[in-house]
């Protein structure tokens, strides 16, 4: 998923970290070039479900314009959930 709006510099990476790892998922987050933060969660769908709809909320000094989300095949197999 990418998330654009004021999203970099409000600790957005961080808490969805955190959110991810309360839920159990696996996964990243990182910033993008352009301003925007990427994520890939990996998990149950109800639980990556959970962390979307934090993503579109994002943490307190966040403003989330848009959510572009993309259903993709895992991969590599990655193990916990980290910031990149």
């Amino acid at each position: 998923m990418l998330v654009s709006g004021r999203v970099q510099g409000v600790w957005f990476r961080e808490s969805t970290r955190r959110r991810a790892i309360e839920l159990g998922l696996r996964g990243w987050v990182r910033n993008t070039a352009d301003g925007r933060v990427e994520a890939i969660f990996e998990g149950q769908c109800d639980l990556v479900a959970a962390a979307l709809d934090f993503v579109r909320e994002g943490p307190p000094h966040a403003r989330v314009d848009a959510v572009e989300l993309e259903d993709q095949t895992p991969g590599e197999k990655v193990a916990g959930f980290r910031v990149r």
